[in-house]
């Protein structure tokens, strides 16, 4: 298979980094789909005029994404993009060693993507001066709805310090009880930057379905005007035939035009039910719209939530620190208090041995 597409299809940029693929079941969690770096390269097809980016771990194909207009790639952090693809069902992510190197395979894929949409605007100019009858192409379903994750809620004021040791222990575990939850606040980002990315695709997909079919509407509508107009003026041929029965043409040429009115009534017939399918699935375009807007209240509130995350996590972080200095300034109050007590034993080891000397001076004293 490998060898094949390769001899049709042509390299055109090539770098290496890490695979990952959403997880099916939760559209969360990514899954590694390369145990090392890879090679990942963008591929032309000169025969179907179509761009794919392929990679290849062992014998196995870990990446194989036809390269569409409506395609995104988007840079999640510094060493790291995703972007979606429908026909595979999946959304891929790629670990780079470098910064420059993302934005390179970022700027590359921008390249194709635009080289793919012309290809497809040309296919479609083609097809239109080729073929007289046109076809709608339905939308596509747009994604399952995003459930927003639960935001994290720190509640409750801080735990008192005490200087003692077990102070020390609370203030250990207050320290591991923070660091845990903001860790937690770093996979929900991650995780809403993926839906967010999710939802403006599908976003995307919408809009271009809708301007499609307004454009078929319209092109719909010329064409049964037109038929229209035939069909009244060959109804007219017809009536003077019949009028100017021995005057007009021969019993043939009638036959012909009454024929090809019947075919015009038949394919008009033909056109106001594909006026009718086009009306009821433009009524559906509105429903459609009403969910794009709800999509889009849904990006806000992810938007809203993904900031009051932020502003937490900066909470967080002040807690942490303040928790980390008053655990440093226990600590100093502890040794400080050892130094105390050590220093107190040690006058009073030097009171005891004193009284001892007193006490055997007396004994002797009393012996004599």
């Amino acid at each position: 298979m490998f060898p094949l597409h390769r001899e049709r299809e042509q390299p055109i940029f090539s770098t290496r980094a890490h695979v990952f693929q959403i997880d099916p079941a939760t559209k969360r969690n990514w899954i590694p789909a390369s145990k090392h770096a890879v090679t990942v390269s963008f591929f032309y097809d000169a025969n179907r005029h179509a761009y794919r980016i392929i990679s290849v771990g062992g014998t196995k194909a870990i990446i194989n994404s036809t390269i569409s207009h409506n395609m995104t790639f988007t840079k999640t952090s510094q060493k790291f993009g995703q972007w979606a693809d429908s026909r595979a069902n999946t959304v891929y992510g790629l670990g780079f060693a470098t910064e420059q190197q993302l934005h390179q395979f970022a700027e590359r894929f921008k390249e194709v993507r635009e080289a793919a949409r012309l290809a497809r605007e040309k296919s479609q100019d083609k097809m239109e001066l080729n073929t007289t009858a046109l076809s709608i192409a339905a939308p596509q379903d747009l994604c399952d709805e995003l459930q927003s994750p639960p935001a994290m809620c720190v509640n409750g004021p801080e735990d008192k310090l005490f200087r003692s040791q077990s102070a020390d222990i609370t203030l250990s575990s207050e320290k591991e009880r923070i660091k845990k939850m903001l860790s937690e606040g770093s996979i929900c980002e991650m995780n809403l930057e993926s839906e967010l990315f999710t939802l403006q695709d599908s976003n995307a997909k919408l809009v271009a379905a809708l301007h499609e079919a307004n454009a078929n509407v319209e092109q719909w509508k010329k064409q049964l005007a037109a038929y229209q107009e035939e069909t009244e003026r060959l109804r007219d041929q017809v009536a003077d035939l019949e009028v100017h029965g021995s005057q007009g043409p021969s019993e043939m040429l009638k036959d012909e035009l009454t024929q090809s009115l019947e075919e015009l009534e038949n394919l008009l017939k033909a056109k106001d039910e594909e006026i009718r399918i086009l009306q009821s699935k433009k009524s559906n375009f509105h429903e459609l719209e009403q969910e794009r807007e709800e999509a889009i209240h849904r990006l806000q509130v992810v938007e809203d939530i993904t900031t009051e995350l932020e502003m937490r996590n900066v909470d967080l972080e002040r807690r942490v620190q303040n928790a980390e200095q008053n655990l440093a300034s226990a600590l100093e109050d502890r040794e400080r208090a050892e130094n105390e007590v050590q220093r107190v034993v040690q006058i009073l080891d030097v009171k005891i041995f004193d009284l001892n000397d007193l006490r055997q001076s007396l004994v002797k004293l009393i012996s004599k």
